[in-house]
């Protein structure tokens, strides 16, 4: 079956970009977190929108099925050379929009993880599985398209979460509706812009606009699968909603992510590794760390080496070459990280850096932050801060470290940190949580499966399995 793919096209700039993405005329405005300058127009569209795409999508998807797995894959390889012949336009909204930098591992690094993930999920081996081949019986198990899926993205990682849930579905013969979050919908819709050039009309589309659309996207009868990125309590809505049409869900939701540091560690070899493992995108990232247990013996060291780290990274506006540091993305965010330290503060926190944000600046920008000598119980470390400040615990019975880890409802990640792997690796084989990293944190591979344990999800993203996780298994008996 042949399929015409859409004329292609190279964006030089943001500008160039919003161009073709704005609406002629009304629209809901979007500014830039870091100056409040206008950034462009997002559309808002309407209920019969949404149904308009997912009928779009139904239409599309038998052809897009029929075209095998070798076809969809080099259909997404070039997806994957799209993005990155737009790779500058495509960051620069990206800075503008979300806040995070150009430079560091921000937003020329998120554009490139899109490119990344869509190579690498369209290489990805998915044979049929022989069960049972004895006794005259023949069984295999194969993975067939589930049909329409609803692609429901946050607003830290908004283009490369998207592409997380976008490549596997593609892969599998699904075709896909993607809804944004209203914060940073100029991204996506850039992002599926540039896609888009690759692939046949109707197999991707998106829709953005205010909370009803994605309620109506989880609902409707024609949409077989929810991916959904976000917090727990949005994630409980999404599980109720669905109900009535008994979706498959990937749920991928809030984290308080643990790291426990042992005893036997150089802290100025991992003071830079630790860092980013809190701060990256200014810790506005579900698998961040955001709670740190240290050794007695090592805590002061730790302490010291890490505010060196944190000392040297340039916090400002994205567009300037130098800063490897953004603002919070939005202004309830923001609140919810300075009410946390003051509440540190306020708790007996000691404040080794930061904590002190200038009011008189534009931008929700706060300030490195990293404290020391807190309680388990703080709201800073029992809170998911989703921001760039680090509680810092001491502890000297390792027990209660791996207690104290596991003392929370969720558990999307941890690390240890240790020179000594084997008993690294003795210590991770004790946390609640999805995945635990030893000596690095929030490392992703797009091989590697990734989900949650307890309230921070169910279902499996990235490699075999997370393909797996984008059909419906049948079994054929003979």
């Amino acid at each position: 079956m042949t399929v015409e793919s859409p004329t292609q096209s190279t964006y030089a700039t943001a500008a160039d970009l919003l161009d073709v993405l704005q609406p002629a005329q009304g629209g809901r405005t979007l500014l830039d977190p870091a100056t409040g300058a206008v950034v462009g127009r997002a559309p808002e569209h309407t209920l019969a929108d949404l149904d308009a795409a997912v009928a779009a999508a139904r239409a599309a998807q038998p052809g897009w099925a029929a075209l095998g797995h070798a076809e969809r894959s080099a259909r997404m390889v070039a997806a994957a050379e799209a993005v990155e012949a737009n790779a500058e336009a495509l960051a620069e909204l990206l800075s503008r929009e979300q806040g995070k930098p150009l430079n560091g591992p921000n937003a020329r690094f998120e554009v490139g993880a899109c490119a990344a993930w869509l190579r690498a999920t369209a290489a990805l081996p998915l044979e049929p599985e022989t069960l049972v081949d004895e006794d005259g019986t023949h069984a295999t198990l194969v993975y067939r398209p589930l049909g329409v899926v609803g692609a429901i993205g946050p607003w830290n990682w908004p283009m490369m979460i998207s592409t997380w849930q976008i490549a596997p579905s593609l892969r599998m013969g699904n075709t896909v509706v993607v809804k944004p979050s209203g914060y940073t919908p100029l991204s996506v819709l850039a992002l599926v812009e540039v896609i888009n050039q690759a692939l046949p009309d109707g197999v991707l589309q998106v829709v953005t606009g205010a909370r009803e659309i994605g309620e109506s996207l989880v609902a409707h009868p024609d949409v077989d699968k929810i991916m959904f990125t976000g917090s727990t309590p949005a994630g409980k809505a999404i599980i109720r909603n669905s109900a009535d049409t008994v979706k498959r869900l990937t749920m991928e939701l809030g984290g308080n992510d643990a790291g426990i540091v042992l005893l036997d560690v150089d802290p100025e070899a991992i003071a830079e590794t630790l860092f980013w493992g809190a701060f990256l995108n200014t810790g506005q990232t579900c698998a961040a760390l955001k709670r740190l247990y240290v050794h007695a013996d090592v805590y002061d060291a730790v302490c010291e080496a890490l505010t060196e780290v944190a000392a040297t990274m340039p916090m400002g506006v994205g567009l300037e070459e130098t800063n490897v540091l953004g603002p919070l993305q939005n202004q309830a965010q923001y609140d919810v990280v300075a009410d946390l330290v003051e509440q540190a503060k306020a708790g007996g926190g000691r404040v080794l850096i930061g904590g002190n944000p200038q009011q008189d600046q534009p931008g929700y920008f706060y300030p490195t932050t990293l404290v020391a000598d807190l309680d388990n119980g703080n709201p800073l470390v029992a809170e998911e801060q989703f921001g760039p400040a680090l509680p810092i615990v001491k502890y000297t019975d390792l027990e209660d470290a791996i207690a104290m880890a596991n003392a929370l409802e969720v558990g999307l990640g941890a690390s240890v940190w240790s020179a000594d792997t084997e008993k690294a690796r003795e210590v991770a084989a004790r946390l609640e949580a999805g995945t635990v990293w030893i000596n690095k944190h929030g490392n992703v591979d797009p091989r590697i499966p990734f989900g949650g344990a307890k309230q921070s999800g169910y279902g499996l993203e990235f490699g075999v399995e997370g393909l797996k996780h984008l059909g419906a298994p049948q079994v054929i008996n003979s």
